[in-house]
């Protein structure tokens, strides 16, 4: 709260400063541009064009807008960014967009513009002095303009089969560093863990010494697959995206998939938490199945017969040797 009685409002800042102030936005706004051009420049080069070409074209307003700043303040533009301003429009971090996929990036770009567009209309209505009426109209005519230089130079290179083939190159990614390893850890997690965790409940009839098993077994498990996912390809060559990502998926989910049915033994009855864990691992195999069915285009009903009938038959290993 401290920080924000630093800032300046927007109403008290002078024409210098506000023009000061767009021309620091221009260049923020370039740079981010150019940023999410350099992240799909590999994977999506018509999207990296497009945004290569909005980048030029914030630096043709950036320079104009310091053009005018020369003409009527002088060479020496005062130092006064979004951060200094009360009120003023935010950027959303690059780096949690650029993590976020295609669309969501294309999605932000078109924020950016919008806002700031919104925001010069909203200060100009605002002000009563015509020059500095005049100043703030003519920014939002050049952010609304961006707008529709945008929409050109999507138009220019991002034709349907191009915007297609990146859509459909951003599905495959996304399938294989996400959906992929954590359908395989919560296969894992799910499944493997029905044996120990069964055997140690019918062995014990004790909820306790149970719901540490499963917890053991289930993190334990996370761990292991996490790491084995990250160390077993790079995807420099497989293309399967980040070690890191794949890791984090297969091994979280992992983990959830062994601590379903090992959580319900916190319940002090043995009967009912048995039974209560029975459901959730039904609920878990059945959930597997239609993960399968709706990403990775497996049959329903073949997917159910492999997970289903997997499950069942380490489960009945499970409650048959703990009560033997």
């Amino acid at each position: 709260m401290g920080f924000s009685f630093n800032r300046k409002r927007f109403k008290d800042l002078s024409e210098q400063e506000v023009l000061a102030l767009a021309i620091s936005s221009e260049e923020d706004d370039a740079r981010i541009y150019r940023g999410y051009a350099e992240t799909l420049r590999a994977e999506y080069p018509d999207s990296a064009a497009v945004f290569d070409g909005m980048a030029a074209e914030e630096d043709i307003h950036r320079q104009r807008l310091i053009d005018l700043h020369l003409q009527r303040f002088g060479s020496v533009i005062p130092l006064i960014r979004r951060e200094h301003v009360s009120g003023y429009y935010a950027r959303r971090p690059v780096w949690l967009i650029e993590n976020l996929g295609l669309e969501r990036i294309r999605t932000e770009a078109a924020a950016m513009e919008r806002d700031a567009e919104r925001f010069y209309l909203a200060a100009a209505a605002r002000t009563k002095d015509a020059a500095t009426r005049k100043l703030l109209g003519d920014l939002a005519a050049a952010e609304a303009g961006h707008q529709n230089t945008a929409t050109d130079l999507s138009a220019q290179h991002l034709d349907p089969d191009s915007t297609a083939a990146e859509d459909d190159q951003e599905r495959r990614q996304f399938l294989l560093t996400w959906v992929q390893p954590g359908l395989a850890g919560l296969m894992d997690g799910s499944v493997s863990t029905l044996a120990p965790i069964f055997a140690t409940a019918f062995a014990t009839q004790d909820t306790w010494t149970t719901f540490l098993v499963g917890l053991a077994a289930s993190v334990g498990a996370g761990i292991s697959m996490g790491f084995t996912e990250a160390a077993s390809d790079d995807g420099s060559l497989s293309g399967r995206g980040s070690p890191w990502k794949r890791g984090f998926a297969s091994g979280i989910m992992t983990t959830l998939g062994g601590l379903g049915h090992a959580l319900p033994y916190l319940i002090p009855d043995f009967w009912t938490a048995t039974t209560v864990a029975f459901v959730v691992v039904f609920v878990e195999l059945w959930a597997i199945a239609w993960i399968q069915n709706k990403y990775m285009d497996t049959p329903f009903f073949r997917a159910a017969m492999q997970v289903v009938l997997g499950g069942a038959l380490v489960f009945a290993t499970g409650v048959l040797i703990g009560s033997g």
